[in-house]
């Protein structure tokens, strides 16, 4: 096949997750990537060496993101040619997130700068070398993009994804009854019928 689709999976996901895309994406070879390691730093290095091996063999790339799977896929082939990308859940403002996730623990981004690492209650490490790193790297997406959001989801407000809508070449399929993590038998079934309608 000439045209590949790579799938980036979320925290708490796997590359076996890509199984899910190859009957809803019959026209290409989908490959999943594992990878342990959520910084940007390292994920990046993952997702470009993932690529190279997909563009020797493959006309095409496309790409499949799930929640921060988005984020590290954008900054990692922001500058690499994508045919097209579909960004499930995407987290599109990590800068903003770490930022609410702080707030949320009622600690200041000062605290962060001189703790380096504040863990919270929620299971999330916040690190100042991560907001650092973020905040150096802005991304410039220009990529074709589709994205399915769900109207409950608790980690991406509505208007940072319509802020993103608004400014790049995206499309925006909204499931109100969907949330962060598509994991229902109803919300699978609006992910697979949407994948097919926009692939």
């Amino acid at each position: 096949m000439e045209k590949a689709m790579l799938y980036i999976h979320g925290k708490g996901g796997s590359a076996n997750e890509a199984e899910r895309y190859k009957s809803l994406c019959p026209s290409y070879d989908v490959f999943g990537i594992e990878f342990d390691d959520f910084t940007p730093w390292g994920t990046r290095e993952r997702i470009i060496a993932a690529y190279g091996d997909l563009s020797e063999k493959h006309d095409s790339i496309s790409l499949i993101a799930n929640s921060i799977g988005g984020y590290y896929s954008m900054l990692a082939l922001q500058n690499r040619k994508i045919k097209k990308a579909f960004l499930i859940s995407p987290i599109l403002d990590v800068e903003k997130l770490i930022l609410d996730m702080l707030m949320w623990m009622g600690a200041t981004e000062s605290e962060l700068k001189e703790k380096q690492i504040i863990h919270t209650e929620f299971g999330e490490d916040l690190s100042w070398k991560y907001l650092t790193y973020v905040r150096e790297h802005p991304i410039k997406w220009k990529v074709v993009t589709e994205i399915l959001y769900g109207g409950t989801d608790n980690l991406v407000a509505r208007e940072t994804v319509d802020g993103f809508v608004a400014i790049h070449n995206a499309g925006l399929t909204v499931m109100e009854a969907g949330e962060h993590w598509f994991h229902t038998k109803e919300q699978l079934d609006f992910l697979d019928a949407w994948m097919k309608r926009v692939s």
